[in-house]
């Protein structure tokens, strides 16, 4: 009998790709807001409403269910929002399995880098570091906390926290909003360009969340970040490098995104970088370990396909 895995979150990038690498493996099931496949139980966060038969038999949580961040302004309401499609998420799971009286074997959370604030210093974070003091650090250690709350309630033997770096994909994210304005010429660097960003390619991040299900040593908090740092600028210039394109615009002078994006313009133009060492140490490898390589394989090696 194949274990059996709920993921959370089915509209995000990350959900069917990882699915697809381990459903030979596993049974899979999905939480939606609307089910659309056989293996798809509606839940409504927001009523507190699931369907109680996805839990049958569970093994394994992958719970990457979450607002997304940048989408849209940070009005008081968005970023009460932000927190509850976190937060309120594990607890109605939470509350479920107590009520049907299941301990998994695993329960596996996003997170964030952001964990450690949003800010531009030369340190590299390692998972031993405090949490940062601002909105999106703020965000990260609720929802780390409503993670752990499964241990500490007994309601898995193991809890993994995957703090995630800006994910590198051709289907979506940031890589799919920088690349049409690089391709017309008109792209360039955010503010000083100076700031970190900390990223990982697609493939990686499904590996490890593949790992952190299988790995039984896996506990805790994990930066799933690519080792190669680099910078908003650098990589601007790497992507249009890759695409044989050149960059003649200044800039995006930091008042304007400011103007344009309110407070987010902070996630945009501050950054620091994170260490990977904790996940390599695990045994774990990186496939895409080069920004212009992961980025060549995102931008070129798709088309050709």
């Amino acid at each position: 009998m194949k274990e059996i895995v709920i993921i959370t979150g089915a509209g995000g990038m990350i959900a069917r790709k990882l699915a697809k690498k381990i459903e030979n493996e596993y049974t899979v099931r999905f939480l939606t807001r609307k089910k659309k496949h056989d293996n798809d139980f509606e839940w409504d966060i927001s009523k507190g409403t699931i369907d109680e038969s996805a839990l049958d038999n569970v093994s394994h949580i992958i719970h990457l269910a979450g607002a997304n961040i940048s989408e849209k302004r940070w009005t008081k309401e968005r970023k009460k929002e932000l927190i509850s499609s976190r937060v309120d998420s594990a607890g109605l799971l939470l509350k479920t399995l107590k009520k049907k009286k299941i301990k998994l074997k695993s329960f596996i959370s996003a997170s964030g880098i952001n964990y450690y604030g949003t800010i531009t210093t030369e340190k590299i974070y390692t998972e031993k570091d405090l949490p940062g003091n601002d909105f999106l650090s703020e965000v990260v250690v609720l929802w780390e906390r409503s993670a752990d709350d499964f241990k500490e309630q007994n309601l898995a033997e193991r809890v993994v926290k995957i703090r995630t770096a800006v994910v590198l994909s051709k289907e979506d994210g940031a890589l799919k909003k920088m690349v049409p304005t690089i391709k017309y010429g008109i792209g360039s660097a955010l503010g000083s360009g100076k700031q970190y960003m900390p990223w990982i390619h697609i493939d990686d991040i499904c590996s490890i969340y593949e790992a952190a299900l299988k790995n039984q040593n896996m506990d805790g908090a994990y930066n799933a970040v690519s080792p190669q740092h680099t910078s908003n600028e650098n990589l601007t210039k790497k992507i249009a490098e890759v695409l044989k394109k050149p960059l003649f615009i200044p800039n995006v002078p930091s008042f304007v995104l400011k103007l344009i994006f309110g407070e987010l313009a902070d996630a945009l133009l501050e950054g620091s970088r994170a260490s990977s060492q904790k996940i390599q140490d695990t045994g774990f490898q990186f496939r895409f370990p080069d920004l212009k390589k992961a980025l060549e394989n995102l931008l070129i090696h798709h088309q050709a396909k």
